[in-house]
């Protein structure tokens, strides 16, 4: 697997991750360790996606970061790269 498609995967496992402990959360909202592991997964993830905009573009129209061109339409497209 290219280092592209291994950082992609890691972010949505990241994703599932998160996704997973919010609705764990939502029963259980004193949890400290379920907190603390949010944090740090939400962390990861941002780091994971920082690393992914800063080597391949940006994967929403959001993480568009260049004042001086929109790398959003740039080809190809996030779902396109491999």
């Amino acid at each position: 697997m290219n280092p592209r498609r291994m950082l992609l995967q890691r972010i949505k496992q990241y994703d599932f991750t998160l996704k997973e402990l919010n609705l764990y959360l939502d029963t259980h909202p004193n949890c400290r360790r379920a907190l603390a592991m949010f944090a740090k997964y939400k962390k990861l993830r941002e780091n994971a996606i920082a690393e992914y905009n800063d080597k391949f573009g940006p994967l929403t129209p959001e993480q568009n970061n260049d004042l001086q061109h929109w790398d959003w339409v740039d080809d190809p497209w996030p779902w396109e790269r491999s």
